[in-house]
């Protein structure tokens, strides 16, 4: 059968994983999830079949980890290979496997995407609009790692009483009451690993990652705050009005499955309206829909109307590593934003080369220090490679002591953390480190002397030690530059597209700024292992698609209080459909290395603050739509009733169901495969007017060298009767496709632009 592999998200600035060392792991320690599909009540025979099963399993109560009845139906236990193999064939079961164990994908960002806004919208309110809405009654459930009650960004002033629609609760757990929770956060729970001895029995974030991406997504504002003096100014988040309701789905050993999975089943009943996820599998490691705990949690919550956001991975900027690619999810690239951080290198004779990262280094700012190449401290039995890139025990203390250390970072063994320690340890001064991609992204080295140059200017470094008879240097402290050009840029990290299965379906859906980005932390939780965690600051710097996951998902909330009979699919389209294409020099976004950025890269572009609450159309995406897709991708209907079993009687897959056919689902974007030369391929699809009743759009296509593209009709004339219009684009190649080509449709009124991307191949 070949299946659709739905992979998974989640964000700090790691993107994690079920590698297969993982499943093995999982099918070790004996928990199975039992998946049945559709919630229990949907029907008498689904009702039994959960009941019998669960019943018997209740025998066996200390084998039960969790049970499902809410969104979905089934269970998690402990199990023997021969119970889940006997399981698997029972009436009324989807799927049984191992409980994967995943990991986290590691404010000026909210000012300087109004900044990029290309136009300023008159947010008047139109047809089906809440007018009267700031985001109180808007409520983002986020899975992570827990979250720190105490930060100023979580308090509850100015904000109103709690929405009646909440269900939820305020978990007590171990330094955690309810009396923690409040107006703003208005629920946490936790769910522990049953097998690791770090659980904490809490809701209390023990890492960062879910108190940073909750601030991210819907943070009270906070005047004044900054990284120890770095990044200052009011920190944000993106729907400031909203509700978080914490999940903690992850110890500090990782994320359970079946964790993940019970969290979806509360937050469907708690009464969440945007469920956010910066966490999921990495490239190469993705799972089928029907064993996949993110992609299944996912599809019962679009059912009940909640828009999911997840991170795309941190695997890039290799091709084809895009994750939580399922089309029910809104999936989310990263970007940088245009505030640097400066760790500069001055060399003798006062050169200054441009440095990256962050350090307090409190060192003289005179070039005074001897400088040395790597090779040059290497210890005698060290090879010249392993000299080059400083990797721990190459280099010779004698020769470190009282100096700074030229090191690459070309070795991906080591990161740049270890090799500053191993200089540091062994009396050196500090570390020149050369590394394209680590100059964009602004690691953390606290009081050591570190800075990341390029590799061209690294060569001019190098070059000056060679020239000169006594080369000196030294490194100044960080200082924190805005306005910075060209930006936005897609972030090296962000994991690039196609999807890895298909290529009718373009993946990621938009990118967000995820690069250096100031929010909340926890204050007993140092990043600087030289400091104590009493003296860890309230906000912190991280970088990551999971930074960009709640910038989306925060942005999404808004427009859902704004307009709180808009469907997910709406949503996300409105998303989609009014994203930015140029960066602050009124330019093509760019990749990191300077090239013109793809819908691989980035989806739809750079998400907008204000163009989703006026998109003028939308595209809406039907759950027979998600479900003939499955169908696509050779699910049969058995499978498909247990996974929706109220599906019209008519609903069948069709008797010719192939990958072709995903084309034309009705999403924003347009991803088509298989062209011929000089024959003609077709989509369809159907926009819904959101704006004035009586309105007439007119296509315009971007069209690429070597391809003809017709949109029929091209003029789309909406009244107060005709809501819904259709129409057709058909492809054609006039010569061989070599590669991928890239274009756009875009309908206008003179008002709105509704913009879709487009990618086709033979």
């Amino acid at each position: 059968m070949n299946c659709f592999s739905i992979l998974l998200c989640f964000s700090l600035f790691l993107v994690s994983s079920q590698t297969t060392t993982e499943a093995v792991r999982a099918k070790q320690d004996g928990v199975y999830i039992v998946y049945m599909g559709a919630a229990p009540s949907s029907t008498r025979a689904r009702r039994n079949d959960h009941d019998q099963l669960l019943n018997s399993m209740l025998k066996r109560k200390k084998d039960v980890v969790y049970s499902y009845n809410n969104g979905f139906s089934g269970f998690a236990a402990r199990l023997s290979e021969e119970e889940a193999r006997s399981i698997a064939q029972r009436p009324g079961v989807v799927s049984v496997f191992p409980d994967p164990l995943l990991q986290l994908h590691t404010t000026r960002s909210w000012d300087f995407l109004k900044y990029q806004t290309d136009v300023e919208i008159n947010l008047r309110p139109t047809s089906g609009s809440n007018s009267s809405s700031n985001g109180e009654d808007t409520i983002i459930g986020i899975m992570d790692t827990g979250i720190w009650p105490e930060s100023k960004s979580f308090n509850d002033k100015d904000i109103g009483p709690i929405p009646p629609k909440w269900k939820g609760s305020c978990m007590q757990g171990s330094g955690f009451t309810s009396s923690n929770c409040n107006r703003k956060l208005i629920g946490a729970r936790y769910y522990d690993d049953s097998e690791s001895s770090t659980s904490s029995g809490s809701p209390r974030d023990q890492n960062g990652h879910g108190t940073h991406v909750a601030a991210t997504a819907a943070g009270s504002p906070v005047e004044g705050a900054s990284y120890r003096g770095l990044a200052e100014g009011i920190a944000k988040g993106g729907s400031p009005g909203s509700r978080i309701a914490m999940y903690r789905v992850c110890t500090l050993n990782g994320c359970r499955g079946s964790a993940i999975l019970k969290a979806f089943d509360d937050a469907i009943a708690d009464g969440v309206d945007i469920l956010s996820l910066s966490l999921g599998a990495s490239a190469g490691s993705e799972l089928e829909f029907s064993v996949d705990p993110i992609a299944i949690g996912a599809f019962h919550a679009v059912e009940k109307g909640i828009l999911v956001v997840c991170s795309a991975g941190n695997d890039g900027p290799a091709r084809e590593t895009v994750v939580n690619v399922a089309p029910w999810i809104l999936t989310v690239a990263a970007t940088t934003i245009d505030r640097q951080f400066e760790s500069d290198v001055v060399l003798g004779g006062n050169k200054v080369i441009k440095g990256g990262g962050i350090n307090f280094a409190n060192i003289q700012k005179s070039p005074i220090y001897p400088l040395i190449y790597g090779p040059s401290a290497k210890d005698s039995a060290a090879s010249d490679d392993s000299g080059r890139t400083c990797i721990p025990g190459a280099l010779d203390k004698d020769k470190v002591k009282g100096k700074i250390i030229v090191c690459e970072n070309s070795d991906g063994e080591y990161s740049p953390k270890e090799k500053l320690q191993t200089v540091i340890s062994q009396g050196g001064i500090g570390v020149v480190l050369i590394d394209d991609d680590a100059t964009t992204v602004a690691s953390i080295y606290g009081s050591s002397p570190l800075a990341t140059v390029t590799k061209k200017d690294g060569s001019e470094i190098i070059s000056y030690i060679n020239s000169t008879r006594n080369p000196t240097a030294t490194i100044l402290p960080t200082v924190t530059v805005t306005k910075y050009t060209p930006a936005p840029s897609i972030a090296y990290f962000s994991a690039r597209g196609p999807a890895f299965n298909t290529r009718n379906l373009l993946k990621p859906d938009i990118a967000a700024p995820g690069v250096d980005i100031l929010a909340a932390w926890p204050s007993n939780v140092t990043e600087d292992a030289t400091e104590d965690a009493e003296t860890s600051p309230p906000f912190n710097i991280l970088s990551g698609t999971s930074m960009a996951c709640p910038h989306a998902s925060g942005i999404a909330a808004t427009v859902k209080s704004q307009y709180p009979s808009w469907s997910a699919s709406a949503i996300r389209s409105a998303i989609m459909t009014t994203a930015i294409q140029t960066n602050n020099l009124k330019a093509q976004i760019t990749t990191n290395s300077g090239e013109p950025a793809t819908p691989y890269d980035s989806g739809a572009g750079e998400v907008s603050t204000t163009g989703p609450f006026q998109p003028g159309l939308v595209y809406e995406t039907e759950i027979t739509e998600y479900l003939q897709f499955l169908c696509n991708n050779g699910y049969d209907i058995s499978k498909i009733k247990l996974i929706s079993p109220d599906l019209p009687k008519t609903f069948s897959c069709p008797s010719n169901s192939s990958g072709d056919l995903i084309s034309n689902m009705n999403y924003p974007s347009i991803a088509v495969s298989g062209l011929k030369v000089n024959e003609w391929k077709k989509v369809l699809r159907t926009a819904t007017s959101v704006g004035e009743d009586e309105s007439v759009y007119t296509a315009t296509v971007d069209t690429p060298t070597g391809l003809e593209v017709q949109v029929t009709p091209n003029k789309l004339q909406f009244t107060k009767n005709d809501k819904k219009l259709s129409y057709e684009v058909a492809f054609k190649p006039s010569g061989a496709v070599n590669g991928d080509l890239f274009g756009s449709i875009s309908w206008t009124n003179g008002k709105y632009r509704v913009r879709s991307p487009f990618v086709v191949s033979q």
